[in-house]
């Protein structure tokens, strides 16, 4: 007996029709906004070293994380998973979250942000201006549980930026963070820099730059530097996959309790841990210097970056070194701009002004 030909068509014209515009939408607000400006940090001249921060603060919705909630939205979108009326979920310490519920109201979906409790406010508020809903959780391991569960019930998508940062965003080029860096160095001293040195919470984008670079024949090699309490240093120095942390880090945007699939620690050349205390005393001689206050991750990457510089220097070697300003310090006032919070997490970050000051005027050679 002849078998007929089983044919099921799922067209939908009004969900294409949905799709196409919000599509154009976000693509639209790339084309509107204008390329993150790369600033000099001032170091003396003689030292034949240029530092310089990519200042990714000055998206629409102020941090590195407007270029991965783009992307993670037109990632969602072109594979069909977001849905019109269907609420967009995700697992965030904060800075993503309000990257995506701005996009999710640019497109006219909801949001829910699943957080731990102890996000700063501000970022709450940011969410909640953006239109999105956040839900807190006590325990910061449980956002990927409670996420995937919101989204069952409801129906919506799971965005798991921590899954999907890593393959969201075009490596190759197509304008992310990396391309812009050396587009931008062009006509620099040094427009090969030695090193450029990312922090990591999902790890899209030390693994966007790391690929550009590769895939460029760029001889810059990346270091990702890490806060206490984050699991990333140790899985990548043992190899291990399977490493977790189970002390939420105080460095919010980065810092992870398990090893992230989006980190690709085969791609990364170094790693720093970087005390707290130290990323902390870093954007507050970040503010001194440049007149701006920025968030614990900024100072992670800039201790780490000066340490590189110093390591430069005593080498009497010549180059120019890359770091990011990840986000507005505005959203820590309560945090690491406050004397308060810092006595009451035992953090002393004296020693580190110190050091970063002995350094930067030229009587020290080094930071430990």
């Amino acid at each position: 007996m002849a078998l007929h030909t089983v044919d099921v068509d799922r067209s939908d014209a009004a969900y294409r029709a949905w799709l196409k515009e919000a599509v154009r939408r976000v693509q639209a607000d790339a084309n509107r906004s204008a390329d993150t400006h790369l600033l000099r940090f001032p170091l003396p001249e003689e030292w034949g070293i240029d530092l310089y921060l990519k200042d990714e603060s000055t998206h629409p919705t102020g941090s590195l994380k407007h270029r991965l909630a783009r992307s993670l939205f037109l990632y969602g979108l072109c594979n069909g998973w977001i849905r019109p009326g269907k609420p967009v979920i995700e697992a965030s310490s904060g800075s993503t979250a309000v990257s995506e519920a701005y996009f999710a109201k640019l497109i006219g979906v909801p949001f829910i942000a699943v957080m731990a409790r102890t996000t700063s406010p501000a970022k709450i508020e940011l969410i909640e201006f953006h239109g999105g809903r956040c839900h807190l959780v006590d325990d910061p391991c449980e956002v990927y549980e409670v996420s995937a569960r919101l989204a069952e019930e409801t129906g919506g998508h799971y965005m798991d930026q921590f899954t999907y940062a890593e393959r969201a965003t075009d490596w190759r080029g197509n304008n992310n963070i990396a391309e812009s860096v050396f587009a931008q160095l062009r006509l620099e001293p040094h427009p090969e820099p030695a090193w450029i040195v990312a922090t990591a919470g999902t790890g899209g984008t030390s693994a966007t730059i790391a690929r550009y670079v590769h895939y460029m024949q760029y001889d810059t090699r990346i270091c990702v530097a890490d806060p206490e309490n984050s699991c990333f240093f140790d899985g990548w120095i043992d190899h291990d996959p399977d490493a977790v942390c189970t002390t939420g880090s105080r460095i919010e945007g980065i810092g992870r309790p398990r090893m992230e699939p989006s980190f690709v620690p085969g791609a990364v050349d170094r790693m720093m841990r970087v005390p707290d205390a130290a990323s902390i005393a870093a954007v507050r001689v970040l503010e001194r210097v440049l007149g701006r206050k920025a968030g614990g991750s900024t100072g992670t990457g800039l201790w780490s970056a000066l340490r590189i510089v110093a390591e430069m220097r005593a080498a009497g070697g010549r180059g120019s070194v890359v770091t990011l300003i990840c986000d507005p310090g505005d959203r820590y006032l309560d945090k690491y701009y406050a004397d308060g919070w810092l006595a009451a997490q035992g953090l002393d970050i004296a020693p580190y002004v110190a050091e970063l000051d002995a350094f930067l005027d030229g009587t020290a050679i080094g930071l430990r």
